[in-house]
């Protein structure tokens, strides 16, 4: 009897140990989970400026020295930013809420001979 006690301590305290290194991998699982999670989101944002950088980039070496509201700049940044992505005229014109003539000017100067001047990212 006392040799059947003193094995149940040992696998008790056995298993007492066992779960503390459970619990520690646990931990360190989910906090590499929220690291990997706050790195993509870092990493999009990241993208989505560079796509900006890029697309501010065209458009000043199309104007060569044009000066633009910062309300026309960012209408041509959406604008080229979805004609850069494969949308029609027609679905930018509606997503812009501006006439499909206007859409078709401001993507004019960046578009040479049928093709697209702004590169694919």
């Amino acid at each position: 009897m006392e040799w059947i006690l003193v094995i149940l301590f040992v696998v008790a305290i056995g298993l007492l140990v066992a779960s503390f290194f459970t619990d520690q991998t646990k931990k360190q699982d989910e906090q590499l989970e929220r690291f990997s999670v706050s790195l993509m989101e870092e990493i999009q944002e990241l993208q989505k400026q560079i796509r900006q950088i890029e697309l501010d980039n065209e458009i000043t070496a199309a104007e060569a020295g044009v000066k633009r509201s910062s309300e026309e700049r960012q209408l041509v940044r959406q604008v080229l930013d979805l004609h850069q992505r494969g949308y029609s005229i027609e679905s930018i014109a509606t997503k812009v809420q501006q006439p499909e003539q206007e859409v078709e000017r401001l993507i004019a100067p960046f578009v040479e001979e049928g093709r697209q001047v702004v590169h694919d990212a």
